[in-house]
């Protein structure tokens, strides 16, 4: 099957959580095995995409792995958009609350992206499979919070 960009990267974010990869055809490997159709080079271009690195795991061998940004950096605002571009679907508001969809197993990444931006008009967020609950300040309201996270989306 293919998968949309998004959807695939996230797959191999999971797949490089669990197991130890050591190199672009082995992950090739691996999708195939999960029915994911891809190849060499895109394989690589996501791994370079989603900030994989290759570290020394235990026994010396080298295996890919994607750094958490250390949760007190705030991330740039170009990361940001980057994020809310490459999975962000739909932005919705009601009062101060703003509500965030993305594909399906991705709504973690784009709130973990919102939690780090330092954004002044964002109290928290809470994100389940495929949404992303964002608590705007009150001053701001989810109107305003929505048009800031729609236009930083590319909607």
């Amino acid at each position: 099957m293919r998968l949309s960009r998004a959807a695939r990267q996230h797959r191999i974010v999971q797949i490089l959580e669990k197991s130890a990869v050591s190199s672009q055809q082995q992950l090739v490997e691996i999708l195939a095995e999960a029915g994911v159709e891809a190849t060499q080079a895109t394989v690589s271009r996501d791994l370079e995409e989603i900030g994989a690195v290759k570290v020394r795991a235990a026994g010396g061998e080298s295996v890919y792995a994607v750094p958490d940004l250390p949760k007190d950096r705030v991330a740039p605002e170009e990361h940001l958009r980057r994020v809310l571009g490459d999975w962000v679907v739909e932005v919705a508001c009601s009062a101060n609350l703003v509500i965030v969809r993305t594909p399906p197993g991705s709504a973690h990444v784009v709130a973990s992206a919102l939690d780090r931006a330092g954004l002044p008009e964002i109290l928290g967020t809470v994100a389940g499979d495929d949404t992303i609950l964002v608590v705007a300040v009150e001053t701001v309201g989810g109107a305003g919070l929505a048009d800031r996270l729609s236009s930083l989306a590319g909607l």
